[in-house]
């Protein structure tokens, strides 16, 4: 995928889950603030309880099946 398709997709990510108005403010946040993205994630599922990420991740198979090649997947 090339850049400008990634960058797409993930604009059309976030003006579908947060609209216009927030989508913005999140891309003006995330140039602001020059976070480690990798600490605050790893943070983020640290502090989740088991059950509900096991429950989102679950739900996140149902909606997005895997579409590869089969062989890639490592296990």
């Amino acid at each position: 995928m090339s850049t400008a398709e990634l960058m797409n997709r993930g604009m059309e990510c976030l003006l579908k889950e947060l609209g216009i108005i927030d989508a913005e403010q999140f891309i003006s946040v995330i140039i602001r603030e020059r976070d480690d993205y990798t600490k605050w994630q790893r943070d983020y599922f640290d502090r989740m309880e088991p059950e509900t990420l096991k429950t989102e991740a679950l739900h996140y198979d149902k909606e997005n099946p895997y579409k590869g090649d089969p062989s890639t997947i490592v296990s």
